[in-house]
Parts: structure tokens; sequence; C-alpha cells
């Protein structure tokens, strides 16, 4: 049996692998073992810093040792995000709705702003948004934070969520991180949406401590901001690799089934 065919497929797969998974990296000129400027670094096992301070919604300064005394869904967002903060708030409030627990008595949920832009204002008028069907008496342990650079800098650095500044915007990923009652960095739930079993299972675990690491890693990334033109553009780079790896197997995977099939055939 002629195995060309195959041979060209790994050769292929060899040659453009580096440019799909590594493309952005390549065309910022970076190298292979810098941290990404935008993405998540894992740190389970950590402890993030609890004595950092911020503003809730009632313009008050509380530190994050006073709030996390359970289980917490740790977000990140900006409030005036054109993108991905609106969908990730929303799979939050769904699961909310849908998790067999109860917000307040088995776990809370903090969501902190990056942007030093925003307010104690503005995180009452996101948050509207978004707890219409929370019961009221829960609302308020859904908790909308705002703070100063230097304590986003130290929490968002602590769980290893990566950001960057473009324009007037941020680029930036989708995910949640789960904590311990004491603090402690347990589980990464990625994407928009999330699953009320996957949920259930991170807080249970994080009430007990448990580190487990994620199965499903695949990030959602926020368009990025233009500054010379004003517009949001999608990262093609990010995808382009993986585009010309899936058209690499469905024109090569087709050649070889006929070739096999020609060889048995004679």
């Amino acid at each position: 049996m002629d195995d060309r065919p195959m041979k060209q497929l790994f050769i292929f797969i060899l040659l453009v692998l580096p440019w799909g998974t590594n493309a952005q990296q390549f065309a910022e000129g970076s190298n292979l073992t810098k941290e990404p400027d935008i993405g998540i670094i894992e740190k389970l096992g950590d402890t993030i810093p609890l004595d950092l301070s911020f503003f809730n919604e009632q313009n008050d300064t509380v530190t994050l040792r006073k709030l996390i005394d359970k289980p917490t869904i740790l977000c990140f967002v900006y409030f005036d995000c054109p993108g991905l903060c609106s969908p990730l708030l929303s799979g939050v409030a769904d699961v909310i709705t849908k998790v067999d627990m109860d917000l307040g008595k088995d776990y809370k949920v903090i969501t902190i702003s990056f942007n030093t832009n925003d307010t104690p204002e503005k995180a009452i008028e996101k948050k509207k948004n978004f707890v219409q069907n929370i019961s009221k008496e829960h609302r308020e342990n859904w908790i909308y934070l705002t703070g100063n650079q230097e304590n986003i800098k130290s929490i968002t650095d602590a769980v290893g969520y990566k950001y960057k500044v473009q324009g007037l915007d941020f680029a930036h990923p989708s995910a949640v991180i789960v904590l311990s009652p004491s603090g402690k960095i347990t589980r990464y739930l990625y994407g928009l949406t999330y699953l009320p079993f996957d949920v259930k299972m991170a807080l249970i675990e994080a009430q007990k401590g448990i580190a487990r690491p994620s199965i499903n890693k695949v990030l959602e990334y926020c368009f990025a901001y233009n500054p010379a033109s004003k517009t949001y553009t999608l990262q093609v780079t990010r995808i382009f690799g993986s585009l010309i790896l899936v058209t690499a197997m469905l024109v090569f995977i087709p050649l070889v089934i006929r070739k096999r099939r020609k060889s048995k055939s004679t």
C-alpha cells in the first residue's frame, strides 16, 4: 500500500501547526516561552491576596477577606465592554437560576471590573441587567466591585487573568474562577455558558478546598479594538491556523481512504 498521502498529510501538519498554534506570538514578534499578554495562566492551589480592598456597589470599602466566607465564583469584566463581558455575565446569571444550590447560603459570586474608570454607580447599573431572574433576597450575594489599578493588578495577577488595554477598550479572555472559603483557587471554568452540574461540582470541591484541573480550556477572546480605524476587528490569526488544519484534514483524509480502497480492490 502506498503511504505517500499519509506522509504528505503528516509533513503538512508539521509545517502549519506551529503557525496555527502560535500565530499571535509570531505576529507580535514574541518568543514561545513568553507568557501570553491575553489569556489565562492557571494557578490552581494558590491563595489570592485577601487583604486587597475594593469599592462595592454602595461605594463602601471592602476587603476580599470580608467578602469571601464561602465558595465563591469570581469573574472579571469591564462595564462598557462591547464584546464578551455581557454574554459572560448572562451565562453566570443563567447558571445561578439553574444550579441546585442557594446563592448566599451555599456560595457567592463576585464580579470585579478591571477598568479603573468604572465606578460603583456604573456597577449598580450593570448589575441591574443581570439579576432580574434572581430573587431579591439573593441579589446582594452577587457583589460587583471596582477599584484602583494597584489592587486590580494584584488580584488579576494572582489568578493568572491576563488582559491588555487596546485604545479605549480592553482585549481579554472569558472565564470564571472558583475559590474556596479561604481564597484558594480550585477551578477555572472557561467560555460564556456553564453547565449547572459543572458549577455545582466545582463549588462542592471548593468547599472542601480541592483543586481540580480544567478539562475544557477553550478560551473565547474579546474583539480587538483598532485605534486607527476606531473599529473592532476579529483576531484572524487566532483562528487562521485552525482553519488550515481543518482544510488539510478534509482534503487529505478522503485521498487516503480512496487510496486504501483502491489498493484493496487491486
